[in-house]
């Protein structure tokens, strides 16, 4: 299953490859924001997050979700920006609210857009099959929750054995002859040799005969791009890995991208502004033979939500 998105008015919602779903509304004029998110399946249920950027002791204090005059409390989950979710025994109350609402805000001073919730929420309870049982999050009925649909099942991806680094890593900075003269390695280093990011070259051991270079390509003012390759020993028969979204579009760039030897991993963080609350977090594990994009999260919109809270566009297991 792929992943897809819709917008409905002001709000937007995502589901990702395994039927994930969420949604999200903004506060007025740039402030504060709420998420509803859901998995598939009959046992289900929904979670409700909001939050807003905070000014000075602000952040400190406990606030509710207001709704058509009803207050929900919320717990606090982080301080800076301030995000809260609703008790889970109340989540599905909420969500229902918010569909049927005329009026939200959270806390005293942030109002959040009501405009295309319904439309949101049932595009959701249409693509995991909830419409008209007891879990559906807008248009509810008296079908059980049995008569919803299974969640699909997750692609399997399983990483390689991790090997020994010795030799990698930060004590060998030096990159190879080979690596030098790829043309795209050229223009990179022609691009980066007089500027502090030129000295952010990476390296690791994939496996006895594999290994894995990052080549620093630009900087900007929060983000760093790298370039990737997979050679033979020495760096020799270079070529660039194949880093796949989830949109099938392939690449050998990341931006804030690191590798993790434990983890045999490459991740990658591109912001969208300097504050992290919008852009493209992704993960490509090493299986023996390639790189395999196993999580990808992106939010479009830059609503002053925390990573940790933006929708999934694409799961493994």
């Amino acid at each position: 299953m792929a992943s897809d998105s819709r917008a409905f008015r002001d709000w937007i919602a995502i589901c990702d490859n395994g039927n994930a779903c969420f949604a999200y509304g903004p506060g007025r004029e740039g402030y504060g924001w709420v998420r509803v998110a859901i998995d598939p399946g009959p046992e289900a249920r929904p979670e409700v997050a909001a939050g807003y950027w905070p000014d000075g002791a602000e952040a400190t204090r406990s606030f509710a979700l207001t709704i058509d005059g009803t207050d929900y409390p919320m717990t606090l989950a982080a301080n800076e920006p301030v995000a809260a979710e609703v008790p889970a025994e109340r989540a599905l109350e909420v969500v229902r609210a918010l569909a049927g609402g005329s009026t939200a805000r959270i806390g005293a001073d942030h109002e959040i857009s009501l405009s295309g919730a319904a439309a949101a929420l049932l595009w959701i309870d249409e693509r995991q099959g909830r419409v008209n049982t007891v879990t559906a999050l807008r248009r509810a009925g008296s079908r059980p929750a049995s008569a919803v649909r299974a969640a699909p099942p997750l692609p399997v991806v399983s990483p390689a054995p991790a090997v020994s680094q010795a030799g990698f890593g930060e004590q060998n900075q030096v990159l190879p002859a080979a690596l030098v003269a790829v043309p795209a390695v050229a223009e990179c280093r022609a691009e980066t040799t007089e500027h502090w990011v030129g000295k952010e070259l990476m390296s690791a051991r994939l496996d006895a005969s594999t290994a894995l270079w990052a080549v620093p390509c630009f900087a900007g003012a929060y983000n760093v791009g790298h370039d990737w390759y997979v050679t033979g020993p020495g760096g020799g028969d270079p070529r660039p890995a194949r880093l796949t979204s989830s949109s099938g579009e392939a690449g050998a760039g990341t931006i804030n991208g690191g590798y993790s030897p434990e983890t045999r991993t490459i991740t990658a963080f591109a912001k969208g502004r300097g504050v992290g609350d919008c852009g493209t977090a992704s993960t490509w594990t090493w299986t023996g033979r390639e790189f395999v994009l196993t999580q990808e999260s992106d939010m479009q919109e830059c609503w002053g939500i925390p990573p940790d809270y933006w929708p999934t566009t694409w799961r493994t297991r």
